[in-house]
Formats: C-alpha cells, structure tokens, sequence
C-alpha cells in the first residue's frame, strides 16, 4: 500500500516538474523575444531619426506673383515670413507687394537726383536688406528694405518701407561724372563702403564712417576714397565681404584678384589667381553667408569655390578649395543663403541646381517651372523659398525643403577645408557665438576617441584581468578563492561617476605629480615580484615555516607595496636630477609631446578598473569550470601546474574568456561618465597617451541637451547613437560566432 502512495507521489512530482520546465521555458522564449523586440525597436528609432538626413532636396510648384509691372524687374526679394516681397524695376521704381493676393503695399521710385538714371545695380549683405545702385552721373546711392513686424488684434502685420542710410550725405563715385557699368558694396549703421567700375574702365573705392561727438549725438558721415590702378573695361564681377574689409574683382579672361580695403585710401592686392583656362570664361561671383569664401561659375557649368588661405609667414593666398558637379550648360547666376554655406546656380537653358559647399554636395538638380529663368534668383531669409525672375519678365516664388543640406559622407568621415583653416582636417564643432559659423560635424575624431579609450582601457584591464582569473581559478587556495572572487566582483557595483570622479579630480593630478614615479612602477614591481620569486625559491625548506601553496598573493601584497614606493621614491629623484623637476615639461620642451593632466592614460585605468570585475568573473568561472579530470589527466602524464595552466586549462577555457574580453569592451565602448569626467572632453586626433580626447558617448551625452529638436546637429547625434549601436551589434555578433567556433575546436579536450 506504502508502495503504491509513493508511486503516485512520484508521478505528481514529476508532472509539476515538467508543468514548471514548460512555463520556465514559455517564459524565458516570451522574455527572449521581449528583447530582440526592444533591440529592434531601439534600431528602428535610430534609423528613423537618422534618415531624414540624407533625403535630398524637394522643391515645390511655382507660384506666380500676380503683379502690374510698370518696367521689367531687376530685383525680387522676400521678408522672413515670406509674406511681403520687393520688386525694384531696370527704372529705378520699386513696389512692395503682398505674395498671397499681389496687392500693391507701397509704390515709389528710388528717388534719383533730376535727370540722372540708373546704370548699375547690386544687392548688398544678405542679412542686411541693402541695395546699392549707380548712376550715369557717377553717384552711387545705397537703400535699405525694413521690414515692421506689429500684431494688431494678435494677428501679424508686416510694414516695409525703404530707407536711405546715407540720407542727407552725396556719394560720389566717379569725380569726373562717368556712368558707373558696375557696382557693389556693404552698408551698417556707422559704416558704408561701395566699389565701382566706371564705363571709362576707372575702379572706384567710396568709404563712409559715422563720426559723432559728444556734442552731437547724430554724427557727420566723413569719406574716404581712392582709384584702384586696374584695367576696368576688362572686369566682369565685383563682390564685397559683409565686413567691408576684402573686395574681389574678376576679369572676362577669368583672373580673379582679392584686395583688403580696410584702409579705405590705400587699399592692398593679397592675391590674384587665374579661376578659368582656355576659352572658358567666368560667367558669376558669389560670396557664400560669412563673407569668407565665394562661388565662381563658368561658361562650360563649373562651380568652384574659392578662399585665402595662410601659409608661411601668414600670408595669404588665393586658393581653390573644392569643384562641384557642374551645370548642363554656362552659369548664368548664383544666389547664396543667409545663414548656410549652402548655394544655387541656374544655367542657360534654365536648369537650377542646389548646392552645399562644405558637404560638397549637389542635393538638387531640376527646373523650377515650365519658364526658361533669367538672372535674379535668391533665396529667402529661412532658405525655405526661392525668388526668381522668368525670361518673359514674370517673377515668381518656389517652396523649398532642404533641411539638412550640410550631411554627407565627406563632411562627416572624411577631412574637410573648413574656412580659415589651412588645410583639410577632422573636426568636430557643432555651434559657436554666430550665425556666419560653418558647422563641422565629422564624426571620425568622435569614433577614434572611443576607440582610443578602449583601446587603452583594455591594455590595462584585459593582461590584469584574465591572468588574475586564472591564478585565482587554478592557483589559489579554495578559502582565499572564496575572498578573493566575491570582492572583485562587487567592484562592478561601484557607480561610473565615482569612478570618473575619482580619475578627474585625485588620480589625474596625482599621475601628473607622480609621473616618473608611476612610470617607473610598471618596472621595479614587476622585478621586485621576481626576485621575491627568486628568494623564496633558494630559501632552505628548515626556513620555510608557512605553506604557501595557493596564498602567494598574501605574501606578495607587501612586496608590491614596497615596490611602488621604492619606484616612487626613485622618480621623485630622477625627476629633480634629470628633468629639471618636471618631466612634464621636460617631454614638452625637449620632444614637443604635450601633457593634459586629464589623459588617455587616466582614462584607460578609470575605465580598466570599471571593466575588470566583469572580465575576471566571467573568466574565472570558465577556467574553474574547466573538468577536473583533464587537470588531472594532463598533471598525470607529467606536465607540470603551469604547462597544463597554458595548454590545457586556457584552451579549454578559451570560449568563456574571450566572450569576457568582448562583454568588457563592449562596456570600455560605450562607456560615458568617467570617459566624460577624466578627460579633457576634446576632440582631437593624436595618439599621444598623454593627450586628451572626445568619444561618441560623452559627446551625445555633452550635447544632446543643447540640441535644437530635428535640426542636423541634433540628429547627427542620433547618427553617432547609431554608430556606436551598429558597432557594438557587430562586435557582439562576431565574438558570438569566434566563440561558437572555439567551443567547438576545444570541446574534444
């Protein structure tokens, strides 16, 4: 009867065990799925986020602006909200005009002294709404379009109007009265400067400066000219920087010459080099937002940019930077946007393309309507507009969608000439004080950074690590073993900012105090561990009173200890004797390697110490799990403890170890807070152990709060999250699959 209820007992037991085998396997499958959904997820939102960045310009229907011309239009523009535009006639006349009906807003003419005309015409600074013109009579006259934004009954009103900056004050341009054929020139509240080029073939340089006193508030407008000594009937183009202090002029025969005319009376050639060859000629000059670089167009459809550049001697020359896919047909006209380095360019035959100067990047190329275009196109104070003028004297608007115009592989991977920098180079800075900034958003000193801190970090965690694992899974006494392993391992709890606060502010001035003392620790502790080796080896046995079989490390506690303060000591002494009490600046002054007190060097212990506990753990239960019965086997063929260490136990334990290596440089990778703490958060491209750096980790956790939500700085950081995503998945991936293929290689062991 006994019997019989044990059975059944059995039987019970035996179906709640698999009833639990089921749930726990249904549960981990659900759990396992859950995660690969969330990896999934995490992936998709990355992308989603990433991709707008490399869609390519849209550009919308064309919307004719139904207004009376009296003349044909010369000029067409748009306020900011793109709800009032200005048209100014070959005339001289000018209408304001409502983009939505085409209503007439304000109607005048731009007041010419009697009996004079207009001969030439430019447009100033794109921010600054000014207009120059000349006259036949040799006068040149600047205007300004202001635009009143009020809200009466909380809707908005835009009132424009035209204003003359130098009201009350003549700009004579010519002395002799000779019509001027072509002008330019910049205008601010206290300075005007224009440069002409008279139809006689003079150049002309007019500069105004508002003097005030402290008597007179309003201020005297005092002049200051002179004749640049130039062939003028041969230049074709002029352009003037916004700060009025460099001037270009190209020839029909394609020299282009840059002159600083910060000294209105004395103006200074800086450069002049050849843009065009043969019998191509310059058919458009641009300068790009910033007024540091401008834009040359040709006969044939070439673009090419151009700026100074310093050499030896900080002198500067005229340089071409980089070329663009060219135009079907010559260059009729170039328009610039306000704010960005991005540009474009419409041809003979009525092709418009978009371009992006520092991406080097055509990111649109088509027509804008049915209309063959003329010259005249610009863009709207937000580039999300463009305003153009047709062959059959219409002007008309086109919507544009050009939102991240600055991406492209070679702006974020490769070297870039930036303005002002005098050669290409990797560099990383999102945002400065202006709106003139060129972005530079290379990602390529970001990644070598977090490669150089795993990097570095690994050298010092993985040699401490894997030989700490094995010595305490196969040297060390089962009780110290049982100290020795939970301790490390609790280390992993310490939090990454303690870590990283400790490395920036007591271990990096502590290296930088101590450097020929730590330098000289990776030397004498490693000879003082061998001559206590030594020393106890040759001690008679009648001296050897403790078993020390496994508890090596009790004994060489102390020895290290004595040895880092004997290497200490010893650096301290050659410091002062032989580095003239500072190594640091001995390494700067006599090899020119520089020293940041936060450094790779800091960094790769902080971060060794945050990857060591789980590197040992997860190797010291792979080499403990190695069975007993092939130590032993091999012990009993007659190897000795560290032959069968090496070629036994490490081989067999080869999969668990080196999945360790690759879970720790996973962590060493994405690794924020100490990387963001201890370094000096530059990103730089140098190897130098002393040398700081910037990784993709701390530079997203650095900026993604700064970032503007959707603009191309904040979903670049979104790139660099998926860069460091698809890395991680890749090196995981193959550890995974090496890891596979050494279990199964030693698995016969």
């Amino acid at each position: 009867m006994s019997s019989i209820t044990s059975s059944g007992k059995n039987r019970a037991h035996e179906r709640r065990r698999l009833v639990k085998d089921r749930v726990f396997a249904w549960v981990m499958s659900v759990g396992g799925v859950i995660v690969i959904a969330a990896i999934a997820l995490i992936f998709l939102f990355l992308f989603y986020s990433v991709a707008p960045l490399f869609q390519a310009a849209k550009v919308g229907a064309v919307t004719q602006f139904d207004v009376d011309y009296a003349e044909a239009p010369l000029y067409v523009s748009l306020e900011e909200y793109k709800e009032v535009g200005l048209q100014i006639s070959v005339g001289g006349s000018y209408q304001f005009f409502s983009t939505d009906s085409g209503r007439i807003i304000e109607s005048s003419s731009l007041n010419f002294l009697s009996g004079t005309k207009m001969s030439s015409f430019a447009a100033g600074a794109l921010t600054s709404n000014v207009i120059i013109t000349g006259s036949d009579d040799g006068r040149a006259d600047v205007f300004k379009a202001n635009y009143t934004i009020s809200y009466p009954n909380d809707k908005r009103l835009v009132s424009p109007s035209l204003t003359r900056p130098l009201e009350g004050q003549e700009l004579v341009l010519d002395e002799k009265g000779v019509a001027i054929r072509l002008i330019t020139g910049q205008s601010t509240e206290d300075e005007v400067t224009v440069l002409g080029v008279s139809e006689d073939g003079s150049v002309n340089l007019v500069g105004a400066v508002k003097e005030s006193s402290f008597l007179d508030d309003t201020g005297e407008w005092v002049l200051e000219r002179s004749t640049l000594s130039l062939e003028g009937n041969q230049i074709s183009h002029l352009a003037m920087n916004v700060d009025q202090r460099e001037a270009y002029l190209l020839s029909r025969d394609g020299t282009l010459e840059l002159y600083d005319i910060t000294s209105k009376t004395s103006p200074r050639l800086i450069d002049r080099v050849k843009v065009v060859e043969g019998s191509v000629r310059p058919t458009a000059l641009k300068y790009l937002s910033g007024g540091l670089s401008v834009i040359v167009g040709d006969s044939q459809g070439n673009l090419s940019h151009w700026f100074p550049v310093r050499g030896p001697g900080n002198i500067a020359s005229l340089r071409k930077i980089r070329s663009f896919i060219p135009m079907n047909s010559g260059v009729v006209d170039i328009a610039a946007e306000y704010d960005r380095k991005a540009f474009g360019a419409i041809d003979r035959k009525g092709n418009f393309s978009l371009y992006h100067a520092t991406a080097e990047r055509r990111v649109f190329s088509g027509t804008l309507g049915t209309q063959a275009l003329s010259e005249g196109i610009k863009f709207s104070p937000r580039a999300d507009a463009i305003t153009f003028r047709s062959e059959n004297g219409s002007i008309g608007m086109v919507e544009v969608h050009n939102e991240h115009p600055e991406v492209s592989f070679s702006a974020l991977w490769q070297e870039v000439w930036y303005e002002s920098r005098d050669k290409p180079l990797y560099v990383w800075q999102s945002s400065a004080s202006n709106n003139d900034f060129e972005p530079k958003f290379s990602l390529t000193p970001l990644a070598y950074g977090t490669l150089k801190a795993t990097f570095y970090s690994m050298l010092f965690a993985i040699p401490l690590a894997v030989l700490g694992a094995i010595y305490t899974a196969y040297f060390m006494s089962a009780g110290m073993r049982k100290i020795v392993k939970p301790s490390i391992e609790i280390m992993a709890a310490l939090p990454t900012v303690i870590l990283g606060f400790l490395a920036g502010l007591w271990l990096a001035p502590l290296i930088e105090r101590y450097l020929p003392g730590f330098t000289m620790s990776l030397l004498v502790m490693p000879m003082m561990v061998l001559l206590a080796a030594f020393t106890w080896a040759w001690l008679p046995s009648r001296w050897k009173i403790i078993d020390m079989d496994g508890r090596e490390g009790l004994f060489l506690v102390p020895i290290l200890l004595i040895g880092a303060y004997l290497s200490f000591i010893l650096g301290e002494f050659i410091q002062i004797y032989f580095f003239d009490g500072s190594l640091t600046h001995w390494m700067a002054t006599a090899w020119g390697v520089t020293y940041d007190q936060r450094n790779s060097l800091v960094v790769g212990i902080a971060i060794g110490f945050a990857v060591i506990p789980t590197i040992f753990s997860i190797s010291e239960d792979a080499v403990f799990g190695v069975p007993h019965s092939l130590t032993q086997g091999s012990l009993a063929l007659g190897a000795t403890r560290w032959q069968t260490a090496l070629r036994v136990i490490l081989l067999t334990a080869s999969p668990g170890i080196f999945s360790a290596i690759m879970i720790g440089m996973g962590r060493a990778v994405g690794e924020t807070m100490i990387v963001l703490m201890a370094t000096g958060n530059t990103p730089i491209m140098d190897l130098n152990i002393f040398e700081g750096f910037r990784a993709l980790s701390a530079n997203i956790a650095v900026e993604m709060p700064e970032a503007e939500v959707a603009s191309t700085h904040y979903r670049i950081l979104f790139l660099a999250a998926l860069v460091l995503f698809l890395v991680t998945f890749m090196v995981n991936t193959v550890a995974e699959v090496v890891r596979q293929r050494l279990r199964q290689k030693y698995s016969s062991l």
